[in-house]
């Protein structure tokens, strides 16, 4: 584990990352307080970067797979039907 002062951090980051990734943990500070930690990668974190975010989002439940790989969507029904919708806007425009 190394400690790192956070400016030096900026001006050698990629160095750090390479640590990091390797195995080592590294601490990052600010005025000898620690602020953030760079860790390794998770096991079973996915290589690839948007593959991760999605898998973390499913994860918090902001986002739910799909039930059914290849699935067609269902149809949409319209919230309003067009002529609905274009007879409120018509409406709408004449009161100016």
């Amino acid at each position: 584990m190394k400690a790192i002062g956070i400016k030096n951090l900026k001006n050698h980051l990629s160095e750090y990352v390479r640590l990091a990734s390797s195995g080592e943990t590294v601490l990052v500070t600010e005025r000898d307080r620690v602020v953030a930690e760079l860790v390794p990668p998770q096991s079973g974190r996915a290589p690839q970067a948007p593959d991760a975010l999605l898998a973390d989002a499913v994860r918090k439940g902001w986002l739910t797979p799909p039930l059914l790989k290849g699935a067609p969507l269902p149809p949409r029904r319209p919230e309003i039907p067009l002529r609905k919708l274009l007879a409120d806007l018509d409406e709408d425009r004449s009161d100016r």
